[in-house]
This record gives C-alpha cells, structure tokens and sequence, in this order.
C-alpha cells in the first residue's frame, strides 16, 4: 500500500531502481502526476500522453472530492458510500475496499489508481501491468512472477511469488511494510503482500494485515485472516527471517 496524498510531496519521491531490473525499452514507460508514479508495461511508449491523461483524471475527480470533503482523506476508519453518494467511483470503490478491510479509504488509494488506468488502456495491449509505488494491477496472462521486496529482511531479494491459472486473468497484487516507503503502518512486518481479484482491495487488506503483525507468531494468523476475506487469492507476511503464506500462489526463489 502507499497512501498516497492527492497534493505533491517531492520529498516522498523514491527512484524506482527495481523497475530497470524490470526491463524498459518500446513496451513499457512511467508516468507521473504529483504522488502517483506509475510503470506501465506491455504498451508502445506512443500510449504515455493517454495514460497520464487517465491518471491527471482520476486524480483530479478525486481532488475536487477531497477539497468538498476534507475529513474523507485523513480518516484511519472506514466511511460508508452511503454518507456520500455523489463520490466519484474512483472514491466509491476506495470506500467499499476500505470497509472490508476495517481501514481508512486512502489506504486503498494506489491500487485503486493503478487499476482504474490499467483498465482504461487494457483494450490496447495483450498483456498489462500498471504498478504504483509497489502496488500492481496485472491483466491478459495465466501466469505472473513477482518478487516480494521486504526491506531489510534476509528474504528480500530471493523471496517471489508465482500466480498461475488455466487461461489468461487480471488480479491486483499489493504490499504494505513498516519498513519501506511512506506508507502509514502500525505493524512491523517488512512485508505483507496480498493478491486480490480487485487491486483496491488488495491494498486495503494489506495494510489492515499489516498493522496486525507486531510478533513472528502473528504472520500466520494474519495470513488465515486475509485469505478469510472474500475476493482474497493469496497471502504473503514476512517478518524479519520468518514468513507465512497461503492461498492461490506458489513461493518461488527468484535469488537465481
């Protein structure tokens, strides 16, 4: 998760090294409007002024939103749809992630971005992938490899997941940590990565796990809890040397 703010914070700013690991080229470009720096991958770079035309829309409606409704952005506590019924669907979907997940709706505020875009250019590609700030929707393969970056965990740089299925899907796959970026958390887990039909959703949960993971024994019990949620794939916590997964993904050595 990255809680995001809707008004620029250059300090925040982190350079994305992992994304020349990724691989750049014709196929793939950033885009960035204030806090949200996205990577999209599996499009011609002559898509890039739609993309952040995309982007600067979805921020903006959720800007004039923020501005009529101030106390929205810096609640920690879910607050009902119902309450604001002229919200943006960009807002409605943050809202409705945030009440399953027990969090504040900013909480779901990247995955929800990087969704919103990868669906509106999803028509223009084969296959997709728009992360923010660590949080990715991924669209158009049956199986996807990603590396779980946890800080300073002895893991970090060797610990990876692989999503399969029987024919191509989308999923959103999104981590919260104590211990990298911004993001606001209550735990102490280096990582808590959680894979979700809805992206939005997955970054809730994941800082709602996150903020449950104060001990090595809490990792499993967390990772029963999210995959108790409906919508919830797979589950990943790690803190420290120890991590504990479960669902629909396999763990795989990415050292090599």
């Amino acid at each position: 998760m990255s809680e995001e703010s809707v008004s620029p914070h250059p300090s925040h700013y982190r350079r994305r090294s992992y994304r020349q690991a990724a691989g750049a080229g014709d196929f793939s470009f950033e885009v960035r409007v204030e806090e949200s720096d996205l990577w999209i991958s599996g499009l011609q770079t002559e898509y890039r002024s739609l993309a952040y035309e995309r982007l600067l829309y979805y921020r903006n409606g959720l800007k004039v939103f923020l501005q009529r409704h101030p106390e929205w952005q810096d609640s920690l506590a879910p607050m009902a749809p119902s309450a604001y019924p002229l919200a943006p669907p960009l807002a409605r979907r943050m809202m409705a992630a945030a009440e399953v997940a027990g969090v504040g709706p900013m909480a779901a505020v990247a995955g929800a971005l990087a969704e919103a875009v990868g669906r509106d250019l999803m028509a223009l590609a084969s296959e997709l992938v728009v992360e923010n700030g660590g949080d990715i929707f991924l669209t158009g393969r049956s199986q996807y490899r990603l590396a779980i970056f946890a800080g300073t965990s002895p893991l970090s740089g060797s610990l990876g997941i692989r999503l399969s299925a029987s024919a191509p899907f989308s999923c959103g796959v999104c981590t919260s940590s104590a211990r990298v970026g911004h993001s606001l958390s209550f735990g102490r887990a280096d990582a808590l990565t959680i894979v979700a039909d809805d992206t939005a959703l997955a970054d809730a949960v994941a800082t709602a796990m996150a903020n449950r993971v104060q001990k090595k024994k809490d990792l499993a019990r967390v990772v029963e809890r999210a995959l108790s949620v409906k919508g919830i794939r797979g589950a990943v916590a790690v803190l420290g040397s120890e991590l504990a997964a479960g669902g629909e993904l396999e763990l795989i050595d990415i050292s090599s």
